[in-house]
């Protein structure tokens, strides 16, 4: 299932974390009706970061009730193939296949979450054997030669943090924007996004990186003109597809 487009879309997932979780189904047809094609599902477990948010009875609500929604799930989780006992739940959440079986259609997993790394292939495999595509993220500790060769040919997507993972609102770190860069140079066919900050003023810098998949929350929930804000980022992605992570490029952020 992964990716072969040869000019990757310039595509926008609103980060539902910057949104009225009390009114979320509308809240996500909202950002449709204003040119989102994707909705950023962050998913928190309370182990791989402090917050909690939701899981897979949020995720199948959401299905139910909002038509021909492609729901981007961020597994913020410790586990992010199975998942970890609790009290309430005496079994293992499954999360791969719980996730699909509420309607997620991409299921980003975090690199630092696995045991094993080296074993990564196997969970892009769950993933896409559960009719997902398949999405590996890193956090800003982590450098982006973490992604092997293999790895990243093998995921649909590859998602550069750039805030710590965890909660919403949080500034935005420009020292992530070089690892953007080199994913785009080594995958130039693969979709890559930003998570984290991203707004009108840091727009330019992801998409001259190379960044072609972008996740905002506050600047879209938040915004007046949320339609006029999706337009911007797309027009941006476009205008900076030509020199995609050249030095030229990055060097109008310096």
């Amino acid at each position: 299932m992964a990716s072969s487009s040869s000019s990757p879309q310039a595509i926008i997932s609103p980060s539902v974390l910057a949104s009225d979780f009390g009114d979320l189904s509308n809240e996500v047809r909202r950002m449709m009706s204003c040119g989102a094609q994707w909705v950023h599902m962050d998913v928190m477990d309370g182990h791989f970061v402090p917050n909690i948010t939701m899981g897979p009875p949020v995720l199948a609500s959401v299905h139910k009730t909002v038509d021909n929604v492609f729901m981007d799930c961020h597994m913020m989780v410790a586990d992010p193939a199975r998942a970890s006992r609790c009290l309430l739940r005496p079994h293992p959440i499954l999360w791969v296949k719980d996730v699909a079986e509420a309607g997620g259609k991409s299921y980003t997993f975090h690199l630092e979450a696995l045991a094993e790394p080296e074993k990564a292939h196997e969970l892009v495999e769950l993933i896409h054997s559960n009719g997902m595509r398949a999405a590996v993220a890193i956090s800003p500790a982590t450098p982006s030669s973490a992604i092997s060769d293999a790895l990243g040919n093998s995921v649909d997507m590859l998602l550069v943090m750039t805030v710590v993972p965890g909660k919403g609102g949080q500034k935005f770190m420009p020292e992530c924007v070089p690892k953007v860069a080199e994913l785009r140079t080594r995958f130039p066919k693969k979709d890559i996004q930003v998570d984290g900050g991203v707004g009108p003023g840091t727009i330019g810098c992801c998409a001259r990186a190379g960044s072609n998949v972008i996740v905002a929350g506050t600047a879209l929930f938040g915004a007046n003109a949320p339609k006029q804000v999706i337009q911007g980022f797309k027009e941006a992605i476009e205008s900076s597809r030509e020199g995609w992570g050249t030095d030229e490029a990055l060097a109008k952020d310096e």
